[in-house]
């Protein structure tokens, strides 16, 4: 294709990842890669470091954990990985996959294997829960030490360090992917039914987001959390949540619409600006203010070219991408 005026192409620094990227962060300055080879990729001014993190086996899961990555495999183990490449097993589940993970910036760290969760909190204590059915999706909530869960037929939100059970969010169907608006009012999952859902944790009323032609497995936070972008259409689709009602009655705004479908979006840590990846790798960045786009990558090659993993640096100059063939890339924003 012919590439717009309009473009950061040229300051990006191409990747290869040689496998399929699961999760991208930043750990300090350093930007890593979890792949689906079992290893992380650190890639710096000192040049590239692969560490094997999970030998013989897969990373499904991973996330920022602070100045760490924590990584989830199908070998049953959970991994912390510093900025200089050490590592350090948190748990073991032996016989079992890591299917979820979530963890935050003071140490904090939740994963599930089957039904039953587990929540590490800063000082190393862990503790459980067991879910009616098996846990597709954590997060942490903004305030306090307690974690919203996603299962078959809803949600729960568990007060680890309470003796009271899980707080209980009811709606049929297959709930995936979970997610907290910043001020903690809304929780939102992703369906298997093409469809997100949230509760307004204040009065417990429910809305059904709908209209998605696939599942919108990626969900971003814009800064001051008056959006929600997700992918799963030919745009971005961005509900606003900057009211008390949340998005009822509202419409969706869509962002950077193509042929190919949206796979991975990330909001810039401070502007109103979205990183958005597509099916065919392709990557824009979006301005919610006009809608403006900037291209980043141009789309790949081959059948197998999806975005997916975005992360951005904590002061918003660097981006970071990956995608399931392994053609990955940082880009820097020019001053």
């Amino acid at each position: 294709m012919v590439e717009p005026i309009n473009s950061l192409t040229s300051n990006v620094a191409p990747i290869d990842a040689g496998a399929p990227v699961t999760a991208a962060a930043f750990i300090g300055a350093t930007p890593a890669l979890a792949l689906g080879d079992g290893h992380v990729l650190l890639t710096g001014t000192g040049g590239e470091k692969r560490i094997a993190v999970h030998p013989d086996a897969a990373i499904l899961v991973g996330a920022k954990a602070g100045k760490e990555l924590v990584t989830g495999g199908d070998d049953g183990r959970v991994v912390l990985i510093s900025e200089d490449g050490a590592t350090r097993q948190i748990a073991y589940e032996e016989g079992r996959w890591i299917d979820a993970l979530a963890a935050r910036g003071d140490g904090a760290l939740a994963w599930s294997t089957g039904k039953q969760v587990f929540a590490r909190d800063p000082k190393g204590e862990i503790k459980t829960t067991t879910a009616p059915s098996s846990v597709r999706g954590l997060a942490f909530l903004p305030k306090g030490y307690r974690i919203a869960i996603s299962h078959y037929n809803g949600a729960r939100l568990w007060f680890p360090n309470a003796a009271a059970p899980p707080e209980e969010l009811h709606w049929k169907g297959s709930h995936l992917e979970i997610t907290v608006s910043p001020d903690g009012r809304f929780i939102v999952t992703a369906m298997q039914e093409n469809s997100l859902h949230a509760w307004r944790l204040a009065d417990k009323k429910d809305l059904r987001l709908s209209g998605y032609p696939t599942k919108p497995r990626s969900m971003s936070w814009s800064s001051d959390g008056h959006w929600l972008a997700t992918s799963g259409a030919d745009a971005s689709i961005i509900w606003p949540f900057n009211s008390k009602e949340g998005p009822i009655n509202k419409a969706p705004r869509e962002c950077g619409v193509r042929q190919a479908k949206v796979s991975c979006v990330a909001f810039h840590p401070k502007s109103p600006v979205l990183a958005q990846g597509y099916e065919d790798g392709m990557i824009l960045l979006c301005r919610l203010a006009d809608g403006a786009e900037l291209l980043v990558r141009a789309s790949g090659a081959g059948e197998n070219a999806a975005v997916t993993a975005l992360c951005w640096d904590d002061a918003g100059h660097r981006l970071l991408f990956g995608g399931a063939d392994g053609a990955s890339g940082l880009l820097t924003m020019p001053a």
